[in-house]
């Protein structure tokens, strides 16, 4: 098992499991470009490997917020409505892609480049844009809610579907602005507990096309796993304000690498 392991990705499992411990952000729009840009890693495998070792990591995540009380699975199950069949279409389109002989490695590589420069954005102004669209999108009405959660459930499932990238910052502005009443633990734990079976999902459905890596999930998670939980633990240490400009900066510039 240990001959499996290749230190080099271990290691970016750990420095990528520290940012994330730092951040919250999700791993996609730190890990899935790391491996295509550094380690010249194919488009298509790298993000269903990033998918699978999402929901791994965020099964932990789950599974602490699910013990303190912090899920919303309403909230979930709403998400899921449109995600699940919004993911399995999405699968569906890479294989006809790729089945006619189509190179679905551009579009991803698009995608991704864009999904990490809207991550970036978010982090930068997701204060602001709460302020100012929170009070006009924000309706804890249960029509109202249910159909725009629903329908941040289909953007999230073919954008993660196609990327890994969006399933934490996008996800959870969303449900910032559509439910501001919401205690924030609350909001992180539902959506946390959606992206479970949306990257067990979409991983599978990469698994079923061949884009899976398994020495490479496996160097991944043995890095990053301790990295999430130093990362958490010294978080506090560390002034939000400093990381969250910096990480968005690093963003911009890796989004920009993709599209381009």
């Amino acid at each position: 098992m240990l001959h499996a392991i290749n230190p080099l990705y271990s290691l970016s499992g750990l420095l990528v499991g520290l940012l994330v411990g730092f951040t919250g952000v999700g791993g996609g729009s730190l890990m899935t470009p790391l491996l295509v840009l550094l380690f010249g890693i194919h488009p298509a495998t790298a993000v269903g490997t990033d998918l699978l070792y999402a929901s791994v990591t965020k099964s932990v995540g789950t599974a602490m917020h699910g013990f303190n009380g912090t899920v919303d699975w309403r909230v979930v199950r709403r998400l899921a409505t449109g995600s699940v069949p919004a993911t399995i279409a999405t699968i569906f389109v890479l294989y006809l892609i790729g089945k006619q002989g189509g190179e679905s490695s551009r579009l991803i590589s698009t995608v991704l480049g864009v999904a990490v420069l809207i991550t970036a954005v978010l982090l930068l102004s997701r204060g602001w844009l709460l302020r100012q669209l929170g009070p006009r999108v924000g309706v804890d009405g249960p029509r109202h809610a249910a159909l725009l959660t629903v329908l941040s459930g289909v953007i999230l499932g073919v954008l993660v579907s196609l990327s890994s990238v969006g399933a934490g910052a996008l996800g959870v502005t969303a449900l910032f602005m559509l439910y501001p009443s919401m205690p924030a633990a609350r909001i992180v734990g539902s959506d946390i507990a959606h992206a479970v079976p949306l990257t067990l999902l979409a991983g599978l459905g990469h698994w079923l096309l061949g884009s899976i890596d398994w020495h490479l999930l496996l160097s991944l998670l043995t890095g990053s796993i301790p990295g999430i939980i130093v990362g958490s633990l010294i978080a506090v240490r560390v002034p939000d304000r400093v990381v969250r400009p910096a990480l968005a900066c690093v963003l911009v510039v890796v989004g920009g690498r993709l599209v381009l």
